[in-house]
């Protein structure tokens, strides 16, 4: 599991460097994912631009990382597959989180 991070305007974003989020790699993604994000901006773009198929223990991953950042902060995902973005549609996980079509989208939205 490889997550980058860098710094915007439009707020932190988080890539993950690779094709699947799913039982194998979930409890290191949290981990990444705290340990990226940790005192970071109150905005989380994460770039799923990469991933082509996920599972429930990657959505339940996802929703951990965004639960560990806390009331105060946001998590948006960005650059969903049609793969994973149905997935985020059928579990109605799409009500939670903003998805984006891509990072560009994601960043022309301005961190408030």
């Amino acid at each position: 599991m490889s997550l980058t991070s860098t710094m915007t305007e439009s707020g932190q974003i988080v890539t993950v460097n690779a094709e699947r989020i799913d039982a194998a790699i979930a409890i290191q993604f949290k981990e990444d994912m705290r340990s990226e994000t940790e005192g970071g901006a109150s905005r989380v773009i994460l770039d799923l631009s990469e991933v082509k198929f996920i599972d429930s223990s990657g959505l339940g991953a996802i929703v951990a990382a965004m639960k560990q950042l806390g009331s105060s902060r946001k998590l948006d995902l960005a650059g969903l597959s049609p793969m994973v973005e149905k997935v985020f549609r059928l579990t109605r996980m799409d009500t939670v989180f903003d998805l984006y079509a891509s990072l560009s989208e994601a960043t022309a939205v301005r961190n408030t």
